[in-house]
């Protein structure tokens, strides 16, 4: 669904200090938090979408099963405690009682039923099932417990159960035409008042809210009545907003952050262990990027840490790993081992040898790049270093919801360009490598019966070390053909400019914004 724009220039709204909508006249409350952001959620449906936009405002209306300390790993939450059958196959979530749902129904294990099962339905099934698990029943042994049955053990269900994609969704949802955009009944801090798509949502507090795991100090419901999480794409009219007071909390223009922290006019605070990596991908199911060199060349060719310091200084950091730091498995010098580093020369040999390409008769293929975080200007960079070895890269500019149509249709054309794309995931686990390139793939891109067996043997091996070396062995076999092809942790989503009068804001693993203990 397109966007709908303001119906007054944006700049002049928020010199107002309101954020006026298609939908609504209703100003912007004084004490009211603004969020801004540039860009807005896919779906309130959180098996609906994969965007980190998306998840940060699940995290909110929405509770999970287990949350996460401050290292990122699962504790409990929605269930106080669980076991474990010694096979490894069965679950037993023990739910804490008196929990709400925001339109004042229990929040029990039909819920969890609920969410679990709708999950697998064969008609409508999560975008991220796979990640569930091989669950093979739910059943309700009482309000308070509920026991899930898997087929083979499978040990990344635990963290994942903390992350929003687990999102609890109250059984009062099934029916609801409007569900994902004018329905999502959770049981989270706070709960949903409007959602105008491209505009901005609103969020009421939800007095019910009791805290049972995650990180935020206030054990109770937020201390502020709202939270508006305002679409403003244009990095300087966030900056503006800022600076007025029309806004408390944005994504400031990258550029401007070290005159900010010198100056102190605003606070910066910086996101650690967020999970995300961005990497090489290609379409390897027709040429030119079905040849192993070519795509090692791409490898060789890429500058990554000359390119992030034009464009992001210290923003943004060089990744070696197919998952990223503060994930289980990332070692930086195992991957540097397997990951072809920069090597222009290597590249052009590469390319002679696969084609006879080289500067004077280059290799034209097309580089996809979502929208955001200066990624056009940093693929620009990518692009004159790919020119000199002897590729010639058409970068295309898309939103990430057209990129990731566009790539899985990309792998599913025999002919053709050959296309290549700047992906990111974010993810709290190495299982994204199973999302990613398990058969069939998340876009339909590399795989292989060898590649899927190695990754069905990260799901079960509990033991930590052997489960090391499994995810080990999957990710020099990614980097080794050059699949996978990581570049860097991104900065610009983890970068967060607030207000002096704003208390309390942080920011938990994985890039959720936390609002909880946030007074003015």
């Amino acid at each position: 669904m397109k966007a709908e724009r303001l119906t007054r220039p944006l700049a002049r709204s928020l010199a107002l200090g309101l954020v006026i909508t298609a939908s609504s006249l209703t100003p912007v409350l004084a004490a009211d938090i603004v969020w801004a952001r540039y860009g807005d959620v896919d779906t309130l449906d959180p098996q609906k979408a994969t965007s980190t936009l998306s998840l940060q405002v699940w995290s909110l209306i929405y509770d999970t099963l287990l949350a996460t300390d401050a290292s990122g790993a699962p504790v409990p939450n929605l269930a106080k405690s669980w076991d474990v059958s010694p096979d490894g196959l069965q679950y037993t979530f023990h739910l804490v009682d008196g929990v709400k749902c925001h339109d004042g129904t229990p929040l029990d294990a039909t819920d969890v039923k609920y969410t679990v099962e709708r999950a697998f339905d064969a008609a409508n099934p999560s975008v991220t099932k796979a990640s569930w698990g091989p669950i093979s029943k739910v059943e309700v042994v009482d309000p308070q417990t509920v026991k899930f049955t898997l087929d083979t053990p499978f040990v990344a269900m635990i963290p994942f159960l903390a992350d929003s994609f687990s999102s609890i969704l109250c059984d009062s949802n099934a029916g609801q035409d409007g569900f994902g955009s004018t329905v999502a009944i959770g049981s989270g801090p706070w709960k949903l008042d409007s959602w105008a798509k491209g505009d901005r949502i609103v969020l009421d507090k939800n007095p019910d809210y009791v805290n049972h795991g995650k990180l935020a100090n206030n054990p109770g419901a937020p201390y502020m009545d709202r939270l508006v999480i305002s679409v403003v794409p244009e990095p300087q009219t966030r900056l503006a907003g800022l600076k007025t007071g029309a806004i408390h909390i944005a994504e400031p223009p990258l550029d401007d952050v070290p005159t900010l922290k010198d100056s102190g006019e605003l606070d910066i605070v910086t996101a650690e262990n967020t999970g995300q990596n961005v990497f090489w991908e290609f379409s390897v199911h027709r040429p030119p990027f079905n040849d192993e060199r070519v795509r090692d060349a791409v490898a060789h060719a890429t500058d990554v840490q000359t390119a992030l310091t034009l464009i992001y200084g210290d923003l943004s950091i060089p990744e070696q790993c197919p998952i990223s730091r503060g994930v289980f498995g990332n070692d930086q010098d195992f991957c540097a081992k397997h990951r072809a580093q920069y090597d222009p020369e290597k590249a052009k040999e590469l390319l002679k040898e696969a084609g006879g390409w080289g500067p004077d008769n280059p290799l034209e293929v097309n580089l996809l790049v979502w929208t955001g975080g200066k990624r056009d200007r940093l693929a620009e960079v990518f692009q004159a270093q790919l020119a000199e070895v002897g590729i010639k890269a058409n970068i295309e500019i898309m939103d990430i919801g057209t990129m990731n149509a566009r790539v899985r249709q990309e792998n599913e054309t025999p002919t053709g360009i050959g296309s290549m794309d700047m992906m990111t995931w974010s993810w709290y686990d190495p299982d994204i490598l199973y999302a990613l390139w398990h058969t069939p793939g998340a876009y339909r891109g590399y795989t292989s019966p060898e590649l899927d067996a190695m990754l069905e043997k990260t799901r079960v091996l509990s033991d930590p070390a052997e489960r090391k070396a499994a995810v080990e062995a999957v990710m020099a076999y990614l980097l080794d053909r050059s699949i996978h092809v990581p570049l860097y942790t991104p900065g610009w989503e983890w970068v967060f400019a607030v207000r002096p009068e704003v208390e309390g804001f942080q920011v938990a693993p994985f890039v959720y914004p936390v609002f909880n203990d946030v007074k003015l």
